[in-house]
C-alpha cells in the first residue's frame, strides 16, 4: 500500500495576516459631470464611480464667488452622498472672480468672446472649491484653492482663433490653461498646479486620507 502523505498545517505569516486585517477601503464617488474633473482624478490611480449631482448652481444674492464655490461644492457632495452614505463623495466647483464678480462658464461662442475681451489684459482669480464627505462617519471638509491668473492684451483675432481651435464653453472664463489656453496668459499663481483644471488635486488627496482613503496605500 502507498503512504498517506500528513497534510502540512497552513501558518498565517506576519504579512498575510496584515492583508487579512486591513479594512476595505469605502467606495469612492466623484459628484461631477465635468471630464475635466474625471480625467484629473484618473491620475490617482484609485477605483471611482462617477455620479451627476442634481445641484441649482444659481448664485445667491450678494453671494461672493468665493462663497458660491465653496457652497456648490459642499452641495454637489452632499446630493451624492445622500443617495451612499457609506461612500465617500468628492465635490468641486469653480467660479472665476474678477474684482468681485463671478464669472461663469460662457456656454456659447458669443458669450466667450464677449468674456475673454473683458478679462484681457485683466488679472482674475479662479476659485477653486473641493468638499470631501462620508455621511456614514460624519465626516466633511471643505478647501478652497485660489488662482490668481494674470492674461495678456488680447486682441480680437487673437481671442477668434483661440476659441475656434478650443471651443472652451463648458469652462469657467473660457480658457483651458492645459492646452492652447495657456497662449492667453501671462502668468499663473498657485499652491495646488491642477485646480485651474478643475479640481485641487494637492487638497483632494489630504482630504481623502482623513476620510479613509490613500492613494498611496494598497
Amino acid at each position: 500500500m502507498g503512504s498517506v502523505a500528513t497534510p502540512v498545517p497552513l501558518i498565517a505569516t506576519p504579512i498575510a495576516m496584515t492583508i487579512a486585517r486591513m479594512p476595505t477601503p469605502p467606495l469612492l464617488i466623484l459628484a461631477s459631470t465635468s471630464r475635466y474633473r474625471r480625467q484629473l482624478l484618473e491620475r490617482l490611480h484609485l477605483p471611482f464611480d462617477v455620479v451627476a449631482p442634481q445641484v441649482d448652481e444659481s448664485a445667491l444674492a450678494g453671494e461672493t464667488p468665493l462663497a458660491l464655490a465653496r457652497r456648490l461644492a459642499l452641495a454637489k457632495a452632499h446630493a451624492v452622498a445622500a443617495l451612499r452614505q457609506d461612500a465617500v463623495v468628492i465635490g468641486s466647483d469653480q467660479v472665476a472672480d474678477l474684482d468681485g464678480q463671478a464669472i461663469g462658464k460662457p456656454g456659447t461662442h458669443d458669450r466667450a468672446a464677449a468674456q475673454l475681451r473683458q478679462l484681457s489684459g485683466r488679472r482674475v482669480v479662479f476659485q477653486t472649491a473641493v468638499a470631501v464627505v462620508r455621511m456614514a462617519t460624519g465626516f466633511e471638509q471643505v478647501a478652497v484653492a485660489p488662482v490668481t491668473v494674470q492674461f495678456r492684451h488680447l486682441r480680437d483675432d487673437e481671442i477668434e482663433r483661440y476659441l475656434r481651435s478650443e471651443q472652451p464653453y463648458d469652462c469657467a472664463g473660457s480658457a483651458k490653461c492645459e492646452t492652447l489656453g495657456i497662449a492667453l496668459l501671462d502668468a499663473i499663481d498657485s499652491d495646488d498646479p491642477t485646480a485651474l483644471v478643475g479640481l485641487p488635486l494637492i487638497r483632494t488627496c489630504r482630504m481623502l486620507r482623513e476620510a479613509g482613503i490613500d492613494p498611496l496605500r494598497p
